[in-house]
C-alpha cells in the first residue's frame, strides 16, 4: 500500500468521521490525490463512507451506520452543542435549547430535524414536545472520540452568522 494511502487510513482511524476536506488539509495532500486514495480505500473495503448534510465523512468499517451518522454530526459545532446539552440535561424542549445556546429557533429546528431524521435524537409525543438522545450511553462514548477542528468551528460559526442575518 502506498505511503499516502497508509497515512490517510491512519488519519481516518485516529479521527473517525473526518470529512473529506479535512483529510486533504491536515495531511497536506492535493484534493485529487485525496479523492483517488479515499475512493480506493472505500472500494477495497478498508474504509466506509457516510454522506451527511452535504459533507462526506470517512470511517473504519468497525462503525455501524448509526455510529457513523452520530460521529458525522459530532464533527459539527452546532449539532455537537445540541447533542452535548441533551446528554447533560436529558429531555429538553427546542425553545430551551435555542435560548441556552443563544441560537435562532430556526437554526436549532434545522439541526434537530436532521438529528431526528438520522436517528441520533428522538422527539417525544408528549406536549410540550421534548427532545432526547436515541442512544445516550453510546453517544457519550462517541463524544469522547470527537473534538472539532478549528477550521470546522470557523465554518460552523460563519453559517450561524449567515443564519442570524437571514432571521
Amino acid at each position: 500500500m502506498p505511503n499516502t494511502r497508509t497515512r490517510i487510513r491512519r488519519h481516518v482511524r485516529d479521527t473517525p468521521g473526518v470529512h473529506f476536506n479535512r483529510v486533504g488539509r491536515e495531511l497536506d495532500i492535493a484534493t485529487g490525490q485525496a479523492q483517488y486514495h479515499l475512493r480506493r480505500l472505500v472500494r477495497d473495503g478498508e474504509l466506509d463512507v457516510e454522506r451527511v448534510g452535504g459533507r462526506t465523512h470517512y470511517f473504519e468499517p468497525s462503525f455501524d451506520p448509526w455510529e457513523r451518522r452520530a460521529l458525522a454530526f459530532l464533527r459539527r459545532e452546532t449539532a455537537r452543542e445540541i447533542i452535548v446539552r441533551l446528554h447533560a440535561e436529558g429531555p429538553t424542549r427546542s425553545a430551551s435549547l435555542a435560548n441556552e445556546l443563544d441560537l435562532a429557533r430556526s437554526t436549532v429546528s434545522w439541526h434537530v430535524s436532521n438529528l431526528v431524521d438520522s436517528g441520533v435524537v428522538e422527539k417525544s409525543d408528549d406536549r410540550p414536545m421534548t427532545l432526547s438522545l436515541a442512544r445516550p450511553e453510546r453517544t457519550a462514548d462517541l463524544l469522547d472520540e470527537v473534538s472539532p477542528s478549528l477550521p470546522d468551528r470557523v465554518v460552523d460559526r460563519f453559517i450561524r452568522t449567515v443564519d442570524s442575518l437571514l432571521d
